[in-house]
């Protein structure tokens, strides 16, 4: 295939099961408008919050119950915060983000007073006493007085462009929508303890959200996460399920005036189905397993929040491919809270078992609801009080559930998602994520063709993962930071060029063969013109305790050596021409190759950034093959097997 053809839109075809998918495609699937039109969603909308499915805040048995043994560890958690002291956040906390792209000097004291609002409330709904109700009220009342709900890092979307809360312009963001929720929740459940203080504190609470999230989500289609004025070629990622899921919390805890609910509601049943429309409906995650939670997680919680602000009459639970995104997680997960990271993932997890455990239900999954309760077997933790209320008490009212499923999470040897071109080989050994794709994936790398191979539940070659994010993650300047570059992935550089970004930068000729089990795809695609590369068939085959990984290519007039590249956890030793021994964690592979080809050299990588050393410590390895001459054609040919060191 020449050049020309790797940049011509074409369309894959492939198979998972029995359906066909078309790569790369927003479909116009619409299934929440088809499972309802405007007039049945107003003949089944539960009114005056009769849908909530928590005990109201003065039936102690009932809150005894759902508490369980948790209710006094949420009292002392209270405790601790009954002389809290309410964090002001000053405005060069908000312009620090432009002076220096640092958002967490605003975050900071932001989160802090959002958590400390939902387990004051969650120690006043298992105690009951009211002891914390004062500390509430100051709580809600400092919150209605900020001028802004929005994160500093997301104000540059105002008109003024800058990262100070501009108080004529009310936008919605993942941090207000996230806030409103939880102040609507407060609202309902103490608005009446609040107004025999002083109802003005309520009232405070109502004007806030209707001014900050009702009134702007009803007035304002440019909010780009709605996705109304979507145009093809642009990303609709995880904020919209996010954001369309706090705003429904806030509309069917706030609004009860019908005829404006229904209008509301229906609203975000058409924003939603823009996401809908625009993920692959094979069910992966693009963006990235730790957004897992966020994307096809808030999805879910939008769907269930619908589904019970519905009676049960609205529902796209029965939905292949909805139970599709949830069974996403449990193929990604490695063991050991290893996942696959992809994109900004990180390589290590800690799980919510309580949403795996609720989609499971929902969907009707064995698969996730198993892998739920392997999860809390083997990670156990109390239920974490955060931020995010619904999802708080959700877990509360699965966290004897789950002990009912049996725990389990076998590796399926082969999985493939044939629209985000990503797929899973395991064994009894190894296991290899790889991916085709395309470089303007959401939380995009330029990756096309990479891989991690993990042993024994280990990652030993790995995908680094990204930095704490910065003002340049999302910005012009984000493939000049070094983990977004091809060259510090598990893929090679070809005549002296790294992949670029762009939706035209992406793999051909997909390939996957699960009796073989081989996964193969041409990668010139990804790389600019001037690399000239006419073919570069890159081919992966699992076998017992082997990797066997294929490059088969065509260059048109090359001037520079090719390398392949290695991102190694661990250590890297020469021990003979053509071998390289690696040690990770005392997991011990050995990478060959042919040393008449090739010339390996090893260097370390230093890890300085926080979000990367808590899961790689501060170094980890590259080795680098380098071709001794410059082929106008061959074929590379490396391979990584396990081995035991007696």
């Amino acid at each position: 295939m020449n050049r020309m053809k790797h940049l011509l839109c074409f369309l894959l075809v492939a198979t998972l099961g029995s359906l066909s998918f078309k790569a790369n495609a927003y479909t116009e699937r619409n299934m929440l408008q088809k499972a309802a039109d405007e007039a049945t969603l107003k003949n089944v909308l539960v009114m005056k919050q009769a849908w909530v499915p928590y005990p109201a805040y003065t039936d102690r048995a009932a809150w005894d119950s759902l508490m369980g043994p948790n209710k006094q560890r949420l009292i002392a958690a209270g405790e601790k915060l009954l002389d809290y002291k309410w964090k002001l956040i000053p405005a060069t906390a908000y312009l620090e983000y432009e002076r220096s792209g640092n958002r967490k000097v605003m975050e900071a004291p932001y989160d802090a007073n959002r958590q400390a609002l939902n387990a004051l409330m969650l120690a006043e709904l298992a105690e009951g006493k009211g002891r914390f109700i004062d500390q509430l009220l100051n709580g809600a009342y400092m919150s209605c007085e900020m001028n802004s709900w929005v994160l500093s890092a997301h104000l540059p979307r105002q008109s003024s462009k800058r990262s100070l809360p501009d108080f004529r312009e009310q936008i919605i963001d993942l941090g207000s929508g996230g806030y409103g929720a939880l102040m609507a929740w407060v609202h309902y459940f103490f608005r009446k303890p609040f107004d025999k203080i002083n109802p003005v504190v309520s009232l405070q609470i109502r004007k806030a959200i209707k001014e900050r999230i009702l009134d702007p989500y009803m007035n304002d289609d440019d909010m780009w996460w709605m996705a109304f004025n979507w145009r093809p070629g642009e990303i609709i990622n995880n904020w919209n399920p996010w954001c369309n899921s706090n705003v429904l919390q806030c509309f069917l805890l706030m609004e009860n005036n019908k005829d404006k609910l229904v209008k509301a509601v229906y609203r975000s049943m058409k924003s939603v189905d823009k996401f809908i429309n625009f993920v692959k409906s094979d069910g992966a995650c693009e963006e990235g397993t730790s957004y897992w939670g966020h994307a096809a997680g808030k999805l879910y919680d939008y769907l269930q929040i619908l589904s019970d602000g519905t009676g049960g009459k609205i529902s796209l639970f029965q939905e292949p491919m909805i139970r599709r995104m949830g069974e996403y997680m449990s193929r990604s997960y490695v063991g050991n809270g290893w996942v696959v990271n992809f994109a900004d993932a990180s390589a290590r997890e800690q799980l919510d078992y309580h949403l795996i455990a609720r989609y499971g239900d929902k969907v009707d999954s064995k698969e996730l609801k198993e892998f739920s309760a392997y999860l809390k077997k083997q990670h156990y933790r109390p239920v974490t009080i955060e931020r995010d209320m619904l999802r708080t008490l959700e877990s509360f009212r699965y966290d004897r559930e789950i002990d009912s499923y049996p725990p389990a999470h076998p590796h399926i040897p082969y999985t493939y998602y044939p629209e985000t071109q990503f797929c899973y080989l395991a064994n009894k050994t190894l296991f290899l994520a790889a991916k085709a794709g395309y470089n303007d994936e959401s939380h995009n790398h330029n990756d096309v063709g990479t891989f991690n191979l993990y042993v024994n539940n280990q990652p030993v070659i790995v995908d680094i993962g990204v930095e704490t994010y910065t003002g340049k993650t999302f910005s012009k300047d984000r493939y000049t930071i070094w983990t977004m570059q091809s060259d510090y992935h598990n893929l090679p550089q070809i005549n002296g060029q790294q992949q670029e970004y762009g939706r035209a930068y992406k793999a051909g000729q997909v390939e996957e063969n699960p009796d073989k089990k081989t996964f193969s795809m041409d990668i010139a695609g990804a790389y600019p013109q001037k690399a000239g590369i006419e073919k570069w068939q890159r081919t992966y085959r699992l076998a017992a305790n082997t990797l066997h990984i294929e490059d088969n290519f065509q260059l048109d007039n090359p001037s520079v050596p090719n390398r392949q590249h290695f991102i190694v956890w661990g250590d890297a030793k020469i021990i003979q021409p053509g071998t390289i021994r690696i040690n990770s964690n005392n997991e011990i592979v050995e990478l060959t190759y042919n040393p008449l080809q090739l010339n390996a050299t090893i260097e370390t990588l230093e890890v300085k950034d926080p979000r990367l050393t808590r899961v790689w410590g501060n170094e980890l390895t590259r080795i680098i093959l380098e071709a001794s001459d410059t082929q106008a054609q061959g074929i590379y040919k490396t391979t990584i097997k396990s081995i035991r060191i007696k």
